[in-house]
């Protein structure tokens, strides 16, 4: 019970919005969602993320963080060379590759300043010259023995945090609002977790032409409040 316990206080450190990434400015295409008239109110914010949740994370995301996760337990740092390759590649345009290598960066720069950490492991993430975000999370989360379900609805729900936090901010939309949102969400996460521990490689895809639109299109948009 003890260590179920410490894996959970472990987990809840990798899901706070106070882990120090950078997290917070980035929108995933949201604010040009917003721009464009897409989103404009609590309810298109909510299908906006939905059919992320749904469509690209649920069906990519996820189960390459679990694959990941497994290749970080079993040892086999080609493996997660391999993944985080594969992962970046999926990256649709300039500024989704950029925020997960600085997240990962950040997070990476922050394991230096950690202590309890196996020195195999700080070691083993020094070696990739620039790791994403899920590289480096998915480690931590497999070294401190987190289960990967519940790793992955922690992976979930941070970024369902970020997004309605994002739509708050810029939609604008009220707290309740945004809690609603996120009780709506919360209820999906359960979902894309099992189907994610089911989803075969043959089955990973990430295909959400209108999200990769929104991404690209946020590049070039005059007036902003994020960095994607």
């Amino acid at each position: 019970m003890a260590q179920q316990c410490l894996a959970l206080t472990r987990l809840l450190q990798l899901a706070s919005p106070a882990l120090p990434v950078g997290a917070y400015s980035y929108s995933q295409g949201l604010e040009w969602a917003i721009e464009a008239g897409t989103v404009t109110d609590e309810a298109s914010a909510l299908r906006w993320m939905g059919d992320q949740l749904e469509w690209n994370i649920g069906r990519y995301e996820a189960p390459l963080l679990l694959r990941m996760m497994a290749a970080w337990s079993a040892g086999d740092d080609a493996v997660v060379r391999e993944l985080d390759e594969r992962y970046l590649a999926g990256r649709e345009t300039a500024e989704l590759r950029a925020e997960t290598l600085q997240m990962g960066h950040s997070l990476r720069r922050l394991l230096d300043d950690l202590r309890q950490l196996p020195p195999t492991f700080v070691a083993q993430v020094a070696v990739s010259p620039a790791p994403t975000f899920m590289q480096v999370w998915s480690g931590l989360a497999a070294c401190w023995q987190v289960a990967p379900p519940d790793a992955l609805t922690a992976w979930l729900w941070s970024w369902a945090e970020n997004q309605a936090m994002a739509a708050l901010k810029a939609v604008p939309l009220g707290q309740a609002a945004g809690q609603r949102i996120l009780l709506e969400i919360g209820a999906r996460i359960p979902a894309v977790v099992d189907q994610a521990m089911d989803t075969p490689d043959e089955n990973l895809s990430n295909f959400a032409p209108g999200f990769a639109i929104a991404c690209a299109r946020h590049e070039t948009q005059y007036s902003r409040l994020f960095r994607s």
